[in-house]
């Protein structure tokens, strides 16, 4: 195995002390810059690579994000990962992942103990808010000390936030089928223990009372994110509500069950039934008829939490003013497809 090269040794060939060397390594002015010339040739003739914890350790930071999240098996949560991952890789970042068990973990103060005990120079929460599994917020965050930014979750005052507008994904979906000419427009939610799932709905319901339609006349069944329960709810709407022309379907996992469903009872789509459902999944432009979506750009979530987090740490290292914590909406985009748009004649 070859032998591990340390500072000493750097510090040997370069004929100079190994304080000299980490003058050099930490960009300290107090060196010739002949001197620093010469060390860092010596640093990459012999591969030399500066240990990561004991820089850390003279900094008073490690570079180190701890990233808490839950669910990965879903779709949301993997995607906001992967631009959570790029983004801090992009910005010279390591990770630190935690994934809870549940969405409805109660206590994170051990969490938080482990977390804090390895350095971490702030902390991504990027756990969907489900039930009221953010009631221990008032309490913790105050009592952490290093900056904290969530992901996906009702706006608080003083806490900073990264989300996409699922109530203007909601409406606009909706709009779009009124425009089309659909009127009996229902609705397939996830569940509404999901801030996001009573967002989409409150954006649909919103949709249909602005054009007159009575909230006693609003038909909605619920439905989980996965496709089996999309089955079940589909199956519920169309005998419940037999006028029903379009569906807007809270994701596009449980819309490609819609459309399954819809061919095998010989309903047409869209000519006897429109619809739209949200996430903007790539596999969505390839269900058949190719599904009308609301995209949702998770990946870009992610990227904007690191940039803000990063920001923040920033901010606190020079002892500037805190401002107010920002509240960053990310808008969603709807891209139309063959099955909401009705062929004319």
């Amino acid at each position: 195995m070859k032998k591990r090269i340390t500072i000493r040794d750097v510090a040997a060939a370069a004929g100079v002390s190994h304080q000299t060397v980490s003058r050099v390594l930490n960009d300290r002015p107090d060196v010739a810059e002949k001197t620093r010339r010469h060390v860092l040739q010596i640093i990459e003739e012999l591969e030399y690579q500066p240990s990561a914890i004991a820089r850390s350790l003279t900094k008073q930071r490690t570079h180190t994000l701890g990233v808490v999240t839950a669910g990965l098996d879903y779709v949301g949560p993997s995607r906001s990962l992967n631009g959570i991952t790029e983004q801090a890789e992009r910005m010279g970042y390591a990770l630190l992942l935690k994934e809870l068990p549940r969405f409805d973990a109660q206590d994170p103060g051990p969490l938080f103990k482990s977390l804090l005990a390895r350095q971490i120079d702030g902390i991504i929460w990027a756990v969907a808010e489900v039930g009221d599994n953010r009631a221990w917020l008032q309490e913790q965050s105050g009592k952490l000390q290093v900056p904290i930014i969530f992901l996906t979750m009702r706006p608080r005052s003083g806490v900073p936030i990264v989300a996409v507008d699922n109530y203007a994904g909601g409406r606009m979906a909706t709009e779009h089928l009124l425009e089309q000419g659909y009127r009996h427009i229902g609705h397939i939610t996830g569940p509404l223990d999901w801030w996001e799932a009573r967002q989409r709905k409150a954006g649909w319901q919103d949709a249909l009372q602005a054009v007159g339609v009575p909230e006693a006349a609003l038909h909605f069944e619920e439905g989980d994110w996965s496709a089996d329960s999309g089955e079940q709810a589909i199956g519920r709407l169309l005998t419940g509500y037999p006028e029903m022309d379009a569906v807007f379907v809270g994701n596009d996992q449980m819309a490609l069950s819609v459309l399954q469903m819809a061919c095998r009872r010989g309903i047409q789509v869209p000519a006897d039934l429109a619809v739209v459902g949200f996430d903007g999944l790539p596999e969505t432009a390839h269900y058949w008829p190719p599904l009308t979506t609301v995209y949702q750009d998770q990946q870009s979530l992610g990227r904007t939490a690191v940039e803000e987090l990063v920001r923040t740490i920033e901010t606190n290292r020079k002892q500037k003013p805190g401002a107010e914590p920002d509240i960053i909406t990310l808008q969603p985009e709807l891209i139309v497809r063959a099955s909401s748009v009705p062929l004319r004649a």
